[in-house]
This record gives C-alpha cells, structure tokens and sequence, in this order.
C-alpha cells in the first residue's frame, strides 16, 4: 500500500497542515494514481476514482470530470489492462461521470449503474445549461458560461440497495439523500473499503451551496451514520485524501454527522419557535467542539448557508419579513434610500466607513445600494468593489469567494468602461 496519499492525510488529520494549505478541491498536477492495495488504485482529481480489479475485470467508483477523464483513463490503463466491467456513478455532478466513453471506444460494453434519481438529473441539467453555466463561470471564475451536455446515462439503477459482483468482488451499492437526491455510497465488505461519494469532502458538508437545488442535512446525517458502523479499514471520498483505520474513519463520519444534526436541530427549534430566517442566519451555530477539527472546515461550503438551506427544505421560500413577500424593485428601493440619505455617494462613504471597523457585512448592504442607486458612477462602484474585495480576503468558503470576486470583477469592469466612455468624449 501506498504511503503517500495516506501519509498527506495523516498529517491532516493531526493539524499538522490545514485544509487551506491542502485544499481538498484544489488538486495541483491535474490527477495522480496510488495503488492502494492489491487490485485497488485511487485517482485523486478534481472529483476522485476509485478502481478495482478483481477476476481480470474492473469495476470503477465514479469516472472522472470534465476537465480530468482523458488523464484519469490514461492513468487507469497505465495501471491496469484489465476490461471495465462496471462504472458507478455516486451521484450526477458532472465531476464524476465522463471518462465510460472512452473505456468504451475499447471495444467491451461497460455497464454504468446509478441511482434511479440520476437520469431525471440529467434531463434537468439539459434544460438548465446556459443557468449552469453561469454559475460556473461565477463560482469558479471561467472566462465564459459553460457546462457540458450528452451525458452518458446509466443502463441500470436501483431504489433503494443493490448488490453487485464484479469478476469475483461482492459490492453493496446504498442510497442516501444528502449533497444531492440520488446519491449513492459503495460498501467492499471483503475488502472493508468504503467510497462514499461527495458524502465526506474533507470539509464542512456541501450542504447549502447558494446556488444549487435542494440538499438534505438530516438524510445526509443518516447516511454518515451507517457508514460509521460499517467497521471500515479504508476510506475513499468524492473529494481530499483516503483516510484508513477503523477508529479515524468512524470519528471522522461521526463528527461531520454531529455538525449536521445540530445545524437541523438548532434550525428546527427556532423555526417551531416562530422565528425569522433571518434570525436563524444569525442565531444557529456549530457546535464549539467540532469548529476545529481539520475536516468539517468551511473551506468549501459554509455552515450558514445550511441554515439557509434547511430553512427552504422545511419553510419554503418566505423568510418571515413580508416585505420580502411582494418586494419592491431592488433598484427602486436603493433609489429611494439614497434620496433618504442625500444620495448615493453618502450610502458608498458611510459602506467605507463600516467596512474600515470591520463590520463587512453592513457595509456590503449600503455599498450594494448605492450602485444600484448610481450604475453609472465611478466613485460608487469602487466602493462596491472595494467592499467586496474586503470580503473575499475575509472569506473562506469557497463558494462565498467566487460570488464575492464576481462582484468586484463586476465593478472594476463597469468602471473601465465608464473611463473608456469617458475618453472617447
């Protein structure tokens, strides 16, 4: 076995290096294989692979993204000559499911298995690409909207498990609700290794990505639940490094299950009690004995948009203000703010001020106001951009960033073009 995917994650484990340092969804190089045991390899990408070989045939746990397949068959057929027999898709983000077709152009069938849940995701995708686009471009700073199309849709699913053997290896596929509705975690019970898809990412749980459908906190608890009692030796997630030993699995699922369970808990509580969302946002917490350990970091997803999540899964999209209900227009409401004030360029001071106190959040608002009150003035919107700029550095999430530098783009592009305009008079 392998010591170097699973010395990295030792070091993890014991805060020797943090997750900001070992970014679980920055992987430099593209993709590396490790062979991780006799017939096991692990691809780490984007969205890591998982192969085995067992009787001269291949099964593999998800098949690479859209940017990482080619080298992820590359590295697969430099370790293995062995035919795909079967490819499981632990859920349909597009970083998981493309590289079949090139194990096809071989020349053997592959069988794709998956959830039944999946090809609706599919289907919703095709209808939602140019959407997906734009918030890839957002969140991942892309030069323009894109997200792929002609997926290669499984030829078989299941509801609820299904067993599969593949050459002489006994696979357990189960779902489970969690990051997304058709989800599934793969149990070797011969072998005591566990993949688990995008349910453990090395960080706080993807759970309330702003800009994606619904996510389910209390299945997704569940699912690490059970995982925890499996007794596995060998841990291989969707995304970070593979964890082995049965105690720093089980405490590393247990951990992220606790997190979950208390953000609904805490959720539910509030919203029985007749809170706002708003009160929610900014009451709920993570429990203080779990804020610190190297794997539930909000490096990715953070803890507040759960809240934000749960609250649409059980109180739908009304936040209890109701003047959210039927709002006026954004830009009429900042208008007539800034008339309040004496104008836009006193709501962009008074943003500067709150965000040189540290109060970014404020600031945000009124620096959001007034260039919705002003588009076209220069002052403001460097105002708007600097605001942003001091959240983005102030951020960890990374979905938080990409919006946060989307902004600032967004601003710093308005202003050279207002001083391009205002050369060519």
């Amino acid at each position: 076995m392998s010591a170097d995917l699973l010395a990295e994650s030792e070091r993890l484990l014991n805060g020797e290096v943090t997750t900001d340092e070992r970014h679980p969804l920055f992987i430099r190089g593209g993709t590396r294989l490790e062979e991780l045991g006799d017939g096991l390899a692990f691809v780490e990408s984007f969205a890591n692979v998982t192969a085995l070989v067992d009787g001269g045939r291949m099964l593999l746990v998800d098949a690479g993204g859209i940017l990482h397949f080619r080298q992820v068959h590359e590295q697969l057929r430099a370790w293995s000559g062995a035919p795909l027999d079967t490819a499981v898709y632990t859920h349909g983000h597009v970083d998981h499911v493309w590289a079949v077709p090139l194990f096809e152009d071989e020349g053997a069938p592959v069988r794709v298995v998956a959830h039944e849940n999946l090809p609706a995701r599919f289907d919703r995708y095709d209808l939602t690409n140019g959407y997906n686009g734009t918030i890839n471009q957002r969140q991942f700073q892309l030069p323009q909207p894109m997200f792929p199309s002609g997926f290669r849709y499984p030829d078989e699913t299941y509801h609820d498990r299904l067993d599969l053997t593949v050459g002489g290896l006994r696979v357990e596929l189960h779902h489970d609700k969690g990051e997304t509705d058709d989800g599934t975690w793969v149990w070797v019970p011969d072998r005591k290794v566990l993949c688990t898809g995008d349910l453990f990412i090395w960080a706080a749980p993807n759970c309330g990505n702003p800009q994606k459908v619904q996510r389910f906190p209390f299945e997704w608890a569940a699912a690490l639940r059970k995982m925890a009692a499996l007794g596995a030796e060998l841990m291989l997630p969707g995304h970070g490094l593979p964890i082995a030993g049965r105690d720093r699995i089980a405490g590393v699922l247990a951990d992220t299950a606790e997190l979950l369970e208390s953000l609904v808990e805490q959720s539910l509580a509030l919203m029985n009690a007749g809170a706002r969302l708003d009160d929610l946002v900014h009451t709920v917490r993570v429990p203080a004995h779990l804020a610190g350990r190297p794997w539930l970091q909000p490096v990715y997803d953070d803890p507040e948009f759960v809240v934000r999540n749960l609250w649409r899964l059980y109180g739908g999209w009304y936040d209890g203000n109701p003047s959210h209900l039927q709002p006026a227009r954004e830009t009429a409401l900042a208008a007539e703010l800034a008339a309040l004030a004496g104008g836009a360029a006193v709501l962009a001071d008074r943003a500067t001020s709150l965000a040189a106190e540290g109060d970014l959040r404020l600031a945000g608002h009124l620096a959001e106001f007034a260039a919705l009150a002003a588009p076209d003035d220069a002052g403001v919107l460097a105002v708007r951009r600097d605001v942003n700029l001091a959240r983005l550095e102030a951020e960890r999430s990374l979905m938080a960033q990409g919006i946060y530098r989307w902004a600032v783009n967004e601003s710093a592009d308005k202003i050279a073009q207002l001083q391009q305009q205002d050369g060519d008079d």
